[in-house]
């Protein structure tokens, strides 16, 4: 990360000692702010999240170990450097049991000053880094790698691609279990925020009692539970990238204050009246179709458009069938933890490309790592594959998908029909609707209808 991405406040009453100090660290890239006294030093932390304080004990008013009282109460991710011109013993103590990073004597030399903030910014990053990593591991992401090599997936990270070094806010919208989070992963991973935090906010499995306090932190007595200020997850997320998966399940309550974020950056903590600001890229997700939701009074139609500048839609497994076998390979021989590598004969394979994953990526890796528990001589035959008792699609002798005498409605049988015939005539609708017998009219209609996909 750049100097100029981190923020420095200098505190000091002694004008000279102030503007050398600021001159200095601006000099060496640093964006600097400062403040003549102790209140004007509390007013600045309360409306700009700073990385680094530096800040005179001895002052008018309020002096420094209040201050660095105040800062590590309320901001606890920001590091405090003490500044003073005697030699006291006990002031040094007491600001080191307080939370000040170090205690530094005055005057310093320039390089002694500059190594100072360079080490409290490297303990900054690890402090929010270490909380980035708690965040990591609660969710399960498995290896973070894209599998596939279908036409379907290809035009999907092709988009992704060319958004992910933007700054513009993306929606990954598909079914459930189809990767959308990998999705988020490969924006974030080809952005200029790479080296920067990437935090994961899962929206559906935060009660809406406490979306917000998760988010946006709150303060020491804002509600029963409440002993300490806490940090909200957008400053743990701040300068880098926060994913709100399952966006669409947030509470309503919760939605005007997300849309203000996206907007302007700012915040408040629950039950603080202070505004405060970080820089976070937005990218969400949700298996929802947030139209609709709209449309129903569920969701807000501003939020909507502020989330989607641009939308991805990730085919479901059943739109990418070819790229069951490389699923099913990287499972067996990355995620299976066995002690004897597992394979599958071609007939259990054929029984995995006919059915309809309902659950997509998610469910084959299921029915995947059980088989491969169940297994005799660690191969997996059509018997170890637990599918549920749903039509499959079962290829007839000429290699189409048949599902007729299946329980199933019409409606899916002629929309299978009619994506049969699109992708046997590669996509050339005029010769489609001629076999068909309809209209070209009225296959656009059902092409719109059933939302087809047929590369």
């Amino acid at each position: 990360m750049a100097r100029r991405d981190f923020s420095i406040l200098v505190v000091d009453d002694e004008e000279t000692f102030r503007y050398m100090l600021s001159s200095l660290i601006s000099g060496a890239g640093y964006q600097v702010e400062t403040a003549q006294d102790g209140v004007a030093a509390i007013n600045a932390i309360q409306t700009r999240l700073f990385d680094v304080v530096l800040c005179d004990v001895k002052m008018p008013k309020v002096d420094g170990i209040e201050v660095l009282k105040f800062i590590k109460s309320n901001y606890p991710t920001t590091e405090v450097v003490m500044l003073t011109g005697t030699a006291d013993v006990k002031i040094a103590v007491e600001c080191m049991k307080t939370g000040a990073y170090d205690h530094i004597l005055k005057p310093t030399t320039s390089d002694d000053l500059l190594t100072t903030i360079e080490r409290a910014l490297e303990r900054q990053q690890l402090l929010r880094n270490n909380a980035v990593m708690k965040n990591e591991l609660e969710r399960l992401h498995g290896n973070g790698e894209i599998i596939g090599d279908s036409t379907a997936l290809r035009r999907t990270l092709e988009i992704a691609a060319k958004v992910a070094p933007t700054e513009s806010t993306v929606l990954v919208q598909g079914p459930s279990g189809t990767g959308k989070e990998l999705v988020a992963n490969f924006i974030y991973q080809r952005s200029e925020r790479a080296s920067l935090p990437f935090v994961t906010v899962n929206c559906a499995s935060i009660p809406d009692t406490l979306i917000e306090s998760e988010l946006f932190g709150h303060e020491k007595g804002a509600f029963t539970d409440a002993r300490v200020t806490k940090p909200g997850i957008v400053e743990i997320a701040d300068k880098g990238t926060l994913f709100l998966d399952e966006i669409g399940d947030i509470s309503p309550t919760v939605q005007p204050k997300i849309l203000r974020f996206i907007q302007s950056g700012e915040f408040r903590r629950v039950g603080g009246n202070q505004v405060l600001k970080a820089d976070c890229r937005i990218l969400s997700a949700t298996n929802k179709n947030l139209k609709d939701e709209v449309r129903e009074g569920r969701f807000r139609e501003d939020l909507l458009y502020r989330l989607n500048v641009i939308t991805i839609e990730l085919p479901s497994l059943r739109q990418r069938r070819e790229d069951i076998p490389l699923l099913v390979q990287s499972f067996l021989t990355t995620r299976m933890k066995t002690k004897t590598p597992k394979s599958i004969s071609a007939k259990a394979m054929e029984v995995l490309l006919a059915y309809e994953w309902p659950g997509n990526i998610r469910e084959l890796e299921n029915v995947i790592e059980r088989a491969a528990i169940l297994c005799q001589n660690n191969v997996i035959e059509p018997r170890d594959l637990s599918l549920p008792n749903s039509p499959m699609v079962l290829p007839n002798s000429n290699g189409h998908e048949s599902k007729l005498g299946t329980a199933m409605p019409l409606k899916d049988i002629e929309r299978l029909h009619i994506e049969g015939v699109l992708r046997s005539f590669r996509g050339n609708k005029t010769e489609s609707a001629k076999i068909l017998g309809i209209s070209l009219k009225t296959l656009y209609t059902k092409i719109q209808q059933y939302q087809l996909r047929w590369n």
